[in-house]
C-alpha cells in the first residue's frame, strides 16, 4: 500500500437508517501511538478540535468504567464543555459516552476501533450514534468536519514528530 492508498483526510458519513455518524481517518503511527493520544490528557490536549481553540482538560480518567471532562477556548474566552464517561478502553478500541455540556440532553454512544494496516499505518474507524436524527443532523451542522480534519491533522504533527525523536 502506497502512501497516496491512506485516507489522510477524515470521511464522515451519515447513516440514512439510524441516526449515526462514521468517520475513518488513516495516520501513520502504530494503533498503540494513536490509542495513547486518545487516552493520555496532555496529548488529547495537545490535538483535539478547531485549531483556533485551545483545550483544557478538567477531569481525564481515560480506564474502563472512568469519566473525562474538557473544556475548548476560543480566541475571545468563549468557553464549550463536555464530558463523557469511558465504557471500555482496550488496546485497539474505546466505548465512551460524549455530551456536549450547551445541549446536555444529546448524549452520543462513541466508539473507536483501531485496525493495524501494517508498515506503520492505523485505520481509525469511529461511531456515533445518537438518540435521534435532529441530534445526529445538529452535530453534523455544527462544524464538526473543521474539528475533526484540523484535529486530526495536529495529531499528525504531534505523531511526525514523536517518530523524529
Amino acid at each position: 500500500m502506497t502512501t497516496t492508498d491512506h485516507l489522510t483526510t477524515a470521511t464522515i458519513d451519515a447513516d440514512a437508517e439510524v441516526p449515526l455518524i462514521r468517520i475513518t481517518r488513516d495516520f501513520h503511527a502504530t494503533p498503540r501511538q494513536v490509542l495513547r493520544a486518545h487516552t493520555d490528557p496532555e496529548l488529547y490536549a495537545l490535538w483535539v478540535g478547531p485549531k483556533d481553540l485551545s483545550t483544557r482538560i478538567e477531569h481525564w480518567d481515560a480506564r474502563t468504567g472512568g469519566a473525562w471532562a474538557f473544556v475548548n477556548i476560543g480566541p475571545d474566552g468563549e468557553e464549550y464543555s463536555f464530558h463523557g464517561s469511558f465504557h471500555e478502553v482496550v488496546e485497539d478500541r474505546i466505548v465512551q459516552t460524549f455530551t456536549y455540556d450547551g445541549w446536555p440532553e444529546a448524549v452520543s454512544l462513541e466508539t473507536l476501533r483501531l485496525e493495524d494496516l501494517g508498515d506503520g499505518w492505523t485505520r481509525l474507524h469511529a461511531t456515533s450514534l445518537f438518540d435521534s436524527f435532529e441530534g445526529r443532523n445538529q452535530m453534523l451542522e455544527s462544524g464538526m468536519d473543521v474539528g475533526i480534519n484540523e484535529g486530526y491533522a495536529a495529531l499528525d504533527a504531534l505523531l511526525a514528530e514523536a517518530d523524529s525523536r
